[in-house]
């Protein structure tokens, strides 16, 4: 029963609907001869391209940098120190008018405690 289905071409007798308005582009579809490509036109291989090991080279070199970047700032590794002569020299950098923190703490929880007053809860899940 399979072999009926591989041996014709059940679309090769299909009619063409000729009040369709893509009727007549079908058939001249069908009827063309249509050139298909060989396996001489594949191109031959590039000559540009690097080889199968320098790729696998490639890829270990980039794992080994990859733990290198983690092992460097993974925790512990590293603090933030210096802070205030990092902000001096912002502030330098900024020029006149730029004074220092103006925020105190007081001043903080003040500002905080204004804006939880302000703040409207969301409301209770359904």
């Amino acid at each position: 029963m399979v072999s009926g289905c591989a041996v014709s071409n059940p679309f090769a007798t299909a009619a063409v609907d000729p009040g369709s308005p893509v009727a007549a582009e079908v058939s001249a579809k069908a009827r063309a001869s249509n050139v298909y490509p060989t396996f001489a036109s594949i191109p031959p291989v590039p000559s540009d391209v690097r080889a199968l090991p320098a790729f696998g080279r490639a890829a270990n070199e980039l794992e080994a940098a990859g733990a290198e970047l983690i092992a460097e700032t993974a925790p512990g590794t590293w603090t933030l120190t210096g802070t205030e002569a990092f902000a001096g020299r912002a502030r330098d950098i900024a020029g006149p008018g730029i004074t220092g923190p103006e925020s105190t703490t007081a001043a903080t929880e003040a500002f905080a405690k204004a804006q939880r007053a302000r703040a409207t809860p969301p409301p209770p899940p359904r």
